[in-house]
């Protein structure tokens, strides 16, 4: 699944939740580095295969539409929390996991049902998902059901939302 995962994609992206980094780097370990969705089934509680879809410009986009506020680099504010020391090695080509801000998860979880369709729809329409091989609104409805889904389920859990992310 991974091989064509790479070839359909380029970059994966696998978002989860957790309770804390601790949690995460032992995910990674116990993973040899991931990835956290398998075909055999994820290691994690909870996952969302991203399918492309990256945390700053892709998912930040329908989360600035949720908050119906412009797009920002800085909106879904993601931090490197694996491996330990790779902000600092520029030869770090990944895999790595970043933890999403809880402003963006609190975003997410907050849609109402009803914002859904149009949110999808909108998102849909992005430039950013034209490498996306099906951008149709209710394939993307069902991909933002995912994630505010797992927003909604972290939030009540107390837990952050983690994407693991490998070239």
């Amino acid at each position: 699944m991974a091989a064509d995962r790479e070839a359909s994609v380029g970059v994966l992206y696998d978002y989860f939740r957790a309770s804390d980094d601790e949690a995460v780097a032992k995910l990674m370990d116990a993973t040899d580095g991931g990835p956290v969705v398998r075909e055999e089934g994820s290691p994690v509680e909870d996952a969302v295969d991203g399918k492309g879809i990256d945390p700053t410009v892709v998912l930040g986009n329908v989360v600035s539409f949720a908050l119906d506020v412009p797009w920002d680099v800085d909106l879904i504010g993601e931090r490197l929390v694996w491996p330990e020391g790779a902000a600092e090695d520029p030869e770090h080509e990944g895999p790595w996991v970043v933890v999403l801000n809880e402003r963006a998860r609190d975003a997410l979880a907050e849609i109402p049902d009803d914002r859904l369709p149009g949110l999808a729809d909108r998102w849909s329409h992005t430039e950013e998902l034209s490498h996306y091989s099906d951008t149709q609104p209710e394939v993307m409805l069902s991909r933002l059901r995912e994630f505010v889904g797992l927003a909604r389920r972290a939030r009540a859990s107390g837990e952050s939302i983690y994407c693991w992310i490998c070239l």
